[in-house]
């Protein structure tokens, strides 16, 4: 069970690769290869359109993409400094910003989200709906098993 678990690590690490090259290949193409952290658009555009135009703390989006409030800060600074952000004081809370989405940003969230089904297309390619739904099943649990 050794080697198994040891080609899991690197059938995992190669398939995280291979995704991230695919996004950032069609990110490219749709001339969206500046924008850092796609996922990050879609999830402020997401806040937007929430009730009250919900403003999530840096914490709330890292603990979401499951990366650190560091890179979700300098992230965030270099969508502002492309344009695709703007930050403005938050009315229910001085102390927090709101984060909202320039034209441009929400120009990106639209490609950026073409990218991800073009890629989960090519990605889920061949897949009955029934082999699907088992894997995104096994998916779950495992996910389950690594955050509880």
């Amino acid at each position: 069970m050794k080697d198994a678990f040891h080609e899991m690590d690197l059938l995992s690490r190669q398939f995280n690769q291979a995704h991230r090259a695919a996004i950032q290949a069609e990110l490219n193409a749709a001339g969206l290869g500046e924008v850092g952290h796609p996922m990050l658009v879609s999830i402020l555009q997401s806040a937007e359109e929430g009730p009250e135009g919900q403003c999530q703390a840096q914490r709330e989006l890292a603990d979401l993409l499951h990366v650190s409030p560091a890179a979700i800060a300098n992230s965030l600074k270099c969508l502002e400094r492309d344009g695709y952000i703007r930050r403005e004081p938050w009315q229910k809370d001085a102390r927090r910003n709101r984060v909202l989405l320039t034209e441009k940003g929400t120009g990106a969230v639209e490609g950026c989200r073409a990218v991800f089904q073009r890629v989960s297309a090519r990605m889920m390619a061949g897949f009955t709906e029934e082999e699907y739904n088992q894997l995104m099943e096994f998916m779950r649990k495992m996910l389950n098993n690594l955050t509880t």
